[in-house]
């Protein structure tokens, strides 16, 4: 069963502060939702407040094997979600890719770290020329260094092997797939250098904050006694990152707003509970966002990108269109994948509140839980994700600043005029200085 949003009066949820909450048809529900549990995740998950049973549905039917049906780490799932359709250079990404295979085996597996390395050094010397086709012209001078760069690193790659020597496999494998990366985005960039987002999203989104292209967050928590829970720490919690506009431009979009606003600056962590972390409701009776100009709920369209679709889906789940068992573009896959919560029965809800998964692919493999195309997932933590899972209910949210991707946000509400001051003589400028920069002229009211 899925467990309610915050705010509910259901014992599972943390009690909402402020008002009595609204019903589920009034727009944003009754809190966040504790996200539903596959079968194996609910064997796993104690529920917050106790005695709630859990019942485990069905297993799905759906025949999963994919490229990135059980990759959980982020960096690999941006790279595989990126709209590529270069099979030279994916295919070398997906040799390197497999490298991580190898890695489990205790001992490093290193005929098969060999048999990859083989792979991708035979389709860069035999399919460069295709690879560089696929840049734009003015970037290929660029993507050619790149280039000389995994050429050589290769050959790197091919003397660790030799050598046998466990602790730089998973270094270099790490650097190269970074040089990989660094082409793919080039091949999916205009002669500018910027995000190619290969769809628009329906007009009446038109007036919505919108990430057309990717954008890196920094976020730092402070955690409350980080000595009495035994963790090595001065508590501060720093976390990476990186929201995906290229799949999911309107929860992008409305994060990066919100981010730019300082929403979460100050909040606290809100639930913690070994299945998700997630923060987003203010203080007062409303339980998401409040448009400072409208004095109305911010919400955000259900959004989702199947994959092999030219267009995500909006407004309706994939269990809505009958479409559960296929594979998200973004899965629920990586520890620390980011989405945004909701009402249980209202798709399209989402307005400020927001959940990291704890939880990975072994535990809920791409297609076969009840995450996937059911919550809309605009994001993964690539560096710092083991700090989440030190996080508890109060820890404070110090700051989330956005270091890259800025310039890929259009579509953002224009500001008002502000007033016309009152005239200097009469004013003190301590006073304007107040009027001009205070909580409403930021937009944090």
């Amino acid at each position: 069963m899925a467990p309610p949003r915050r705010g509910n009066a259901q014992a599972a949820a943390p009690v909402s502060r402020g008002a009595a909450p609204p019903q589920p048809a009034a727009g944003l529900g009754a809190g966040l939702l504790r996200p539903a549990l596959g079968p194996l995740a609910a064997a796993a998950v104690l529920l917050a407040g106790g005695g709630a049973a859990v019942v485990a549905p069905p297993k799905a039917e759906a025949q999963l094997p994919t490229s990135t049906s059980q990759v959980k780490n982020a960096k690999a799932l941006l790279r595989y979600s990126l709209p590529l359709q270069n099979k030279p250079l994916r295919e070398i990404q997906f040799q390197l890719e497999t490298i991580s295979e190898a890695l489990r085996v205790p001992g490093v597996k290193f005929s098969d770290v060999k048999k990859a390395v083989g792979r991708s050094e035979k389709v860069l010397r035999k399919e460069r020329k295709q690879i560089l086709e696929a840049v734009p012209a003015q970037q290929r001078a660029y993507a050619d260094g790149l280039l000389n760069q995994l050429d050589a690193g290769l050959k790197e790659f091919d003397v660790i092997n030799e050598n046998k020597d466990r602790q730089e496999v998973p270094i270099i494998q790490q650097k190269l797939l970074g040089i990989v990366g660094l082409v793919e985005e080039a091949a999916v960039k205009d002669a500018d250098g910027r995000w190619v987002v290969p769809f628009s999203v329906p007009a009446e989104y038109d007036a919505m904050p919108q990430l057309r292209g990717r954008a890196t967050l920094k976020m730092e928590v402070k955690i409350k006694d980080p000595r009495e829970r035994g963790l090595d720490s001065d508590g501060n919690a720093e976390m990476t990152i990186v929201l995906d506009g290229l799949n999911a431009p309107v929860s992008s979009g409305n994060m990066v707003d919100l981010v730019q606003r300082r929403f979460y600056d100050g909040m606290e962590i809100q639930r913690a509970d070994g299945f998700v972390v997630q923060t987003g409701d203010p203080d007062g009776p409303a339980t998401g966002f409040v448009d400072p100009k409208t004095k109305e709920p911010r919400t955000v369209p259900f959004e989702v990108r199947v994959k092999g679709d030219k267009l995500p889906l909006y407004e309706e789940t994939m269990e809505d269109v009958g479409r559960a068992n296929e594979i998200p573009v973004l899965p629920f896959n990586a520890y620390g994948t980011l989405a945004m919560a909701r009402a249980e029965f209202e798709p399209n809800s989402a307005s400020s509140q927001i959940f990291w998964l704890l939880k990975d692919s072994e535990v809920t493999p791409t297609g076969s839980n009840l995450l996937d195309g059911r919550y809309a997932v605009f994001g993964y933590v690539t560096e710092g994700a083991d700090n989440l899972g030190n996080l508890e209910v109060g820890d404070v949210i110090k700051s989330i600043r956005v270091v890259e991707g800025l310039e890929n946000m259009t579509f953002l509400p224009k500001e008002e005029p502000a007033p016309a001051p009152a005239p200097a003589a009469e004013e003190p400028v301590a006073d304007v200085a107040q009027a001009e920069g205070g909580p409403a002229a930021a937009g944090l009211s």
